[in-house]
């Protein structure tokens, strides 16, 4: 396993951090402010707390630096009178670039990618998910290897073109290490795969749920709600990294749920790679319980996100039931009478949210709060409604009245 030591201190004494952003062409301000909101919430569940933002308007990011020379000198500044040895970046940084910058702000850089792994390791428990994030956390440094070897310089000498200094060669020495590694963690894989597929076969016909939704909307809990079970649940981001199964019996009629990973806006390439073997439930379940959190003010963005990520895994042909969790926790602005200005989504309130979205054709969806109970005797009901004609062998949702 890499170890990861730029965040190095605990929950209770947590490593302080400057994230970074950058604005561009399609973007709004307030919209990369939300996005460094997320950005701090994955550093707070990594262990580091947010203690000063930098964003920057850029057509495009510095091919060099990743943000402006004048940013640069800021943040620079900024580091010396502050003491604080982490930045984060809202993206994922090339191998140069994360260079560069080391050599310019002499601090430790955090990416976007390399943060989330990061909290991968961290909540990975059982071989499996230890597994996985391990071959992507190598896959993700294989390319990034010249930024370790920075007092192994490359010397060349006479006038062969085959000259090669010690950097280099412990550079390719490096290198092959990973690569052997990193086939035998997808050798490992396999068999595991092998295993989990004759797991599945196993379990008969009965009728296949999974939830499925962006990190830290419930999904958990819901499971936890629905199965009587106690799958580890909290306020944080990725508490959940291994599909749990559960049998579920509602009137007598017994189905399998289960609770995949969640996802989440520029999830690393490596990740959805490695986990693809996991997310094996969600290609295999008959329906997808989309559990979304309303409360959130990106809720629909989240949406696209998990949807792009079902095409990516080769799931985005599987019926969708739209669970919007978290009702307790909806917010809205109310527009005054004598305010003229064309209303926004912040000022719309639940009961008009909840009538625009059952009113979408081939949306069927509910309206719940998990840490309340409300609506859950309505969601069993539906659910019951979906396995029974699963059972009966009919198109779930074809005659249904949401």
């Amino acid at each position: 396993m890499i170890e990861q030591n730029s965040i190095t201190r605990s929950a209770q004494n947590p490593e302080p951090a400057i994230l970074v952003g950058i604005i561009t062409e399609f973007q709004k301000t307030g919209q990369v402010n939300e996005y460094l909101d997320e950005l701090e919430f994955l550093a707070e569940t990594a262990g580091a707390t947010a203690v000063k933002r930098f964003t920057q308007r850029l057509k495009h990011p510095d091919s060099r630096t990743f943000i402006g020379s004048g940013k640069m000198m800021e943040i620079k500044s900024f580091l010396e009178c502050s003491g604080v040895n982490l930045v984060i970046f809202d993206d994922e940084l090339s191998p140069s670039q994360l260079r560069n910058l080391e050599q310019e702000l002499k601090c430790a850089i955090l990416d976007r990618t390399a943060l989330i792994l990061y909290i991968f390791a961290q909540r990975a428990k059982t071989a499996y998910a230890k597994t996985q994030v391990e071959l992507a956390q190598y896959q993700y440094l294989l390319p990034r290897l010249t930024r370790m070897w920075t007092h192994l310089e490359r010397q060349r000498g006479g006038a062969g073109l085959n000259m090669r200094g010690p950097g280099e060669t412990q550079l390719e020495t490096d290198r092959r290490i990973i690569l052997t590694r990193i086939a035998k963690l997808k050798e490992q894989l396999k068999k595991i795969d092998l295993q989990m597929a004759s797991q599945r076969g196993n379990r008969g016909s009965l009728a296949r749920l999974a939830l499925v939704g962006y990190t830290n909307v419930g999904k958990s809990t819901l499971m936890n709600l629905l199965s009587k079970s106690d799958v580890f649940a909290e306020n944080k981001l990725f508490a959940t990294l291994d599909t749990t199964v559960r049998k579920v019996v509602i009137e007598n009629i017994p189905f399998l749920l289960s609770d995949t990973v969640g996802f989440i806006r520029k999830l690393p390439h490596q990740l959805v790679e490695s986990f693809k073997s996991t997310l094996d439930e969600v290609r295999e379940a008959d329906i997808l319980l989309h559990v979304v959190d309303i409360s959130h003010p990106n809720f629909e963005e989240q949406i696209d996100v998990v949807k792009n990520t079902l095409l990516e895994i080769g799931a985005s042909d599987k019926p969708v039931y739209l669970v919007f969790n978290k009702i307790d926790a909806y917010t809205y602005i109310k527009k005054d009478e004598d305010d003229l200005t064309p209303a926004t989504k912040e000022n719309v309130n639940l009961t008009d949210l909840k009538n625009s979205w059952l009113a979408k054709e081939n949306s069927p969806c509910i309206f719940i709060s998990a840490k309340n109970k409300e609506n859950i005797a309505k969601l069993r009901a539906d659910i019951y409604r979906i396995v029974a004609e699963l059972d009966a062998g009919r198109y779930p949702f074809g005659n249904f009245i949401w």
